[in-house]
C-alpha cells in the first residue's frame, strides 16, 4: 500500500481532489495518510479534517529540522510526498530521503515561469504580461532547486489576448483537477 503525505500552504483544492481520487479508487492501493501544512490557517487543513485525514502544522524552522519532520512521516509509513500548493523549498534531507518520490505541480509550462517567487497568481500575471499564447501545468519530480526536477507530465491550454490573470488561473485550475491525481497514480506505478 502506498502511503502519501500531501504538503500544502493554502486552500487545498488540489489536496482535496487527490484525497477523493484515492478514496474512490481503492484498487490503486494508495491512500493519503496525512496532510502537512506550513500555515496553521491553511484551509487545506479543514478540507483534510472533513475527509478524515490526519494533519499537522510545521513552521518553516520545524520543516527544515529532520528531527521534527521525519517522525510524523515515519509514523504514517509515508513512502511518497505530493506538493500541492506548498510554498516552502523542500530541504535537502527530504529530497535525499525520498529521492524520486516527491512530486510537485506548477501552474505553468516549465522551464518557463518557474523558480523562486513564481507561484500562484504571480505565475498567471507573468504569463499574461509576457503575451503568451499558451500556458499549462507541469507535474515534476522535486530536487534541491525550485521547479528544476525532471518533468513527468505537461498539459496545455490556450491563452486568449483578452484573458486576465484570473481567467488563466481558472483554466489552470481545470487542468490541475483533471490531471494531477491520475499522474500521481501513474507515477506510483513506475517506482
Amino acid at each position: 500500500m502506498n502511503k502519501l503525505a500531501i504538503f500544502v500552504s493554502g486552500s487545498g483544492t488540489n489536496a482535496e481532489n487527490i484525497i477523493r481520487y484515492f478514496q474512490t479508487n481503492k484498487a490503486l492501493d494508495t491512500e493519503v495518510a496525512i496532510v502537512i501544512s506550513n500555515r496553521a490557517d491553511a484551509y487545506a487543513l479543514e478540507r483534510a479534517k472533513k475527509l478524515n485525514i490526519p494533519s499537522a502544522v510545521l513552521s518553516r524552522a520545524e520543516f527544515n529540522n529532520p528531527e521534527v519532520t521525519l517522525p510524523p512521516l515515519d509514523g504514517y509509513g509515508i513512502n511518497f510526498i505530493v506538493l500541492a500548493g506548498f510554498l516552502l523549498k523542500v530541504p535537502e534531507y527530504l529530497v535525499n530521503r525520498y529521492q524520486g518520490r516527491i512530486v510537485n505541480i506548477h501552474p505553468a509550462l516549465l522551464p518557463k515561469f518557474g523558480g523562486k517567487g513564481m507561484y500562484g497568481h504571480h505565475v498567471h500575471e507573468a504569463v499574461v504580461a509576457a503575451g503568451e499564447k499558451e500556458t499549462g501545468i507541469t507535474i515534476h519530480h522535486v530536487n534541491e532547486n525550485y521547479d528544476q526536477g525532471s518533468i513527468i507530465f505537461q498539459a496545455t491550454v490556450a491563452v486568449n489576448p483578452t484573458d486576465t490573470p484570473d481567467d488563466v488561473a481558472a483554466k489552470i485550475h481545470e487542468l490541475e483537477q483533471a490531471h494531477f491525481p491520475r499522474v500521481i497514480a501513474e507515477t506510483l506505478r513506475t517506482i
